[in-house]
């Protein structure tokens, strides 16, 4: 397997016991216990997963969950010892795929880092089937062009460059249209449904752009 597993902890002895539980199954593991060292360390080495704890010295772990998400699709597992909703919502909104409340037990954390890593091999095969072509503007789906329009590609390259990212109407706008025209919600949200029908089109039940209830939309592929 020899997948490379990086720790964010602060707390000496679970890291250590996590590291003893990776390692037995043939993961390499990393240790960091300061937030800030993170963001360096990932763009050099590239781990396979990242098990993040939210209260760290340095830089907190949401703050370093968006960081890496500017960058990376790296699968991120939360942990710590905060359990109420509202930071698990926090934690999945700032670009987490899971969350691990402390305590919790070493076998469950490998449980879902083993998890994780098929997931994201699933994720891999299925991105291969939607392909952005930059430089003839065109989105070729299932490996046929798609037929978009100009409007229709820019919008769908940013929700794709950006992936579980949620962008709202207002910043689709913005984007999308650089002579700043006026454009209403409904203008927006006609565009998404086109571009659905032309996935539907030739992927039939995939489902790669997501409303988000008073929010906005997102690309995500978890086919």
């Amino acid at each position: 397997m020899n997948d490379l597993i990086l720790v964010v902890e602060d707390q000496p002895d679970l890291a250590a016991l996590l590291k003893d539980y990776l390692e037995n199954a043939n993961f390499r593991v990393h240790i960091i216990a300061d937030g800030g060292a993170v963001i360096a360390w990932v763009k050099e080495f590239f781990p396979s997963v990242i098990l993040l704890d939210l209260m760290l010295p340095g830089k907190d772990g949401l703050q370093v969950c968006r960081e890496i998400r500017s960058f990376s699709q790296v699968p991120i597992m939360i942990t710590t010892a905060k359990v109420d909703e509202l930071h698990r919502i926090v934690g999945l909104e700032a670009g987490a795929d899971d969350y691990l409340c402390k305590p919790y037990s070493p076998r469950e954390a490998v449980a879902r880092v083993k998890a994780l890593l098929r997931r994201g091999a699933i994720s891999d095969i299925s991105t291969q089937l939607i392909q952005v072509n930059s430089d003839a503007l065109s989105v070729c789906v299932g490996g046929i062009d798609s037929h978009l329009t100009v409007v229709e590609y820019h919008l769908f390259k940013l929700l794709f460059d950006a992936p579980r990212r949620i962008f709202s109407r207002r910043e689709i706008m913005s984007s999308i249209y650089s002579d700043y025209r006026i454009v209403s919600d409904r203008t927006i949200d006609s565009h998404i449904k086109k571009l659905r029908k032309k996935i539907h089109r030739h992927l039939p039940g995939y489902e790669v752009i997501h409303s988000v209830y008073g929010a906005g939309y997102k690309y995500q592929n978890d086919h």
